[in-house]
Order: C-alpha cells, then sequence, then structure tokens
C-alpha cells in the first residue's frame, strides 16, 4: 500500500455513507433490541471477512467477470432479504404482543452473515476501491488486499456498531408505543423487501454498498 492516510480517508468516507448494510442494522435494532442491531453488525462484517478472502484469491474478480455468476449470487441475496420480509410478516411471536419477542441472537448473526455474503456490491467494492491503492513494488499483491480489507472491515464495524446502537436507542422508545408493537413487524418486512428488491436490481456498474 503505497499511501496509508488517503487510503483510510478514502475507506472511511466511503463506508460512511449509508448503505443497505446500515440499513438492515438500524432496522434490525429497532425491531429486535440493540443486542440484534450488534449480532447483525458482527454477522455482516463476518461476511466481510469472506468477501476480502474471495478478493486476495482472485475470486471476486471471477464473478465480477461471469454474468452467469454475478447473476446468481444477485439474485440469492435479493431472494434471502424477501424471505426475511415474508417471515418477519408472518412471525406469529409479534402479531399484537404487548411484549416484545426478541429472536435469538444466533439466527440474528446469521441473517447478517448471509445478507452480506449474498451482497454483490460488497464484490464490486472490493475489486473497484481496494486496487487503487496497491503497491506492486510493496510486496505480495495478495497480502496488501488482506490488509486493506481487514481495515476496511475494522472501520465497517464501528459505523455498523454506530447505526445498531442508534437504531436500538430509537426502537426502544418506539416499543414503549402500542401501535409500534403492532406494526413493527409490517415496517420491518417492508424495509427489507425494499433491500431485497434493491439487491435485484444491482448492476455490474453499481459500486455503493
Amino acid at each position: 500500500m503505497t499511501h496509508p492516510l488517503p487510503f483510510l480517508l478514502a475507506a472511511t468516507a466511503l463506508i460512511a455513507i449509508p448503505g443497505p448494510n446500515h440499513l438492515y442494522i438500524a432496522a434490525r435494532a429497532a425491531a429486535d433490541g440493540r443486542r440484534a442491531g450488534l449480532a447483525s453488525a458482527m454477522g455482516v462484517e463476518t461476511g466481510t471477512l469472506v468477501h476480502v478472502a474471495a478478493a486476495a484469491a482472485g475470486l471476486s474478480a471471477l464473478v465480477a467477470a461471469s454474468a452467469a455468476a454475478f447473476g446468481a449470487l444477485r439474485y440469492a441475496g435479493a431472494a434471502y432479504l424477501i424471505y426475511l420480509a415474508v417471515r418477519t410478516w408472518r412471525d406469529r411471536a409479534d402479531r399484537d404482543d404487548p411484549v416484545p419477542t426478541f429472536k435469538p441472537l444466533g439466527r440474528v448473526y446469521l441473517d447478517g452473515l448471509l445478507i452480506n455474503l449474498f451482497n454483490p456490491k460488497v464484490v464490486l467494492f472490493f475489486l473497484a476501491f481496494l486496487p487503487q491503492f496497491v503497491d506492486q513494488e510493496a510486496g505480495a499483491v495478495p497480502v496488501q488486499i488482506v490488509v486493506m480489507g481487514l481495515v476496511t472491515g475494522l472501520i465497517g464495524l464501528v459505523s455498523d456498531v454506530l447505526y445498531a446502537v442508534a437504531g436500538g436507542a430509537i426502537g426502544s422508545r418506539l416499543r414503549e408505543r402500542p401501535v409500534f408493537r403492532r406494526r413493527r413487524r409490517y415496517a420491518t418486512g417492508a424495509i427489507y423487501l425494499g433491500l431485497g428488491a434493491a439487491a435485484a436490481l444491482t448492476g455490474p456498474g453499481s459500486r455503493r454498498l
């Protein structure tokens, strides 16, 4: 990596822009509590580690270059988000329940992991962003990709945690209102459905997370 400071500034600026992962984490925290938001953040960034490894191994480039592979990843991510929307709408535990029923954290973590694994925008992000800061004379390129990817993931985790905390705080206030308790599953499901539709429309030219 030739210039670490410009890389850190650019990575922080890009990650700070609210994206689908942030919206998902905030919505999860608002609906199911701060702990669920934090579990979602951990799941999302675990998925980032997998993407970093794939980018370093050259697998991400293969996926982006193959229309079939990119399409399969895109539609798998969209399908999973739509599944989450339907599951949320059909969850009997949330129906007019005066006491919020929070989801098992293991399931919440897995949801965050799968959502990020199936997010084609993350593949495109690492392919478009990290190579700009690679120094061919500074050592093995895969190692540089891994180091920058880990730093990016750490910045992303900090950002995700902030969204989880904020979403949890907003949700704790909203859950005091009976109308929100009755309608939260519809609102949360609608957000998941919107994210699924956005994922399905992701094209190879997209670069935003």
